[in-house]
């Protein structure tokens, strides 16, 4: 069992930066492949970022690729996610992912995922 809790979220203008945390407690972290996903008002929950269990594999959205850097720090318990360049179409919630064992490489699907933060609010003003 692992618990995520998410922080760092807010309102910035578009260009902007803002870094979102995802601190873990429980079972040791290191041990989960994390993801982050995004949902807007309306929309279906979607895939933004995830990084492999030791932090040497990321991979992105391609929405997302060139702006966003994904990254963990195991020895903190703790993912983040850097999100530059942020463009209005990035309003969502933003949750934080883990999967205890994934099906392939990247684990895009939400239906996999074991445990979920319960999400931090990013809006882009324009």
């Amino acid at each position: 069992q692992v618990q995520l809790v998410e922080s760092g979220g807010g309102l910035v203008q578009a260009g902007g930066s803002l870094t979102v945390s995802c601190a873990a407690s429980g079972r040791t972290f290191g041990g989960y492949v994390v993801g982050w996903f995004r949902q807007a008002p309306g929309k279906e929950r979607e895939f933004v970022a995830a990084i492999s269990r030791s932090g040497i594999n990321t991979y992105y959205a391609d929405s997302v690729k060139g702006r966003f850097t994904i990254s963990r720090d195991n020895a903190k318990n703790t993912v983040y996610l850097q999100m530059n360049s942020l463009k209005p179409e990035d309003t969502a919630v933003y949750y934080c992912a883990a999967f205890t064992a994934v099906r392939g490489w990247p684990p895009l699907d939400p239906s996999d995922v074991n445990y979920w933060g319960q999400g931090t609010q990013v809006t882009v003003s324009s």
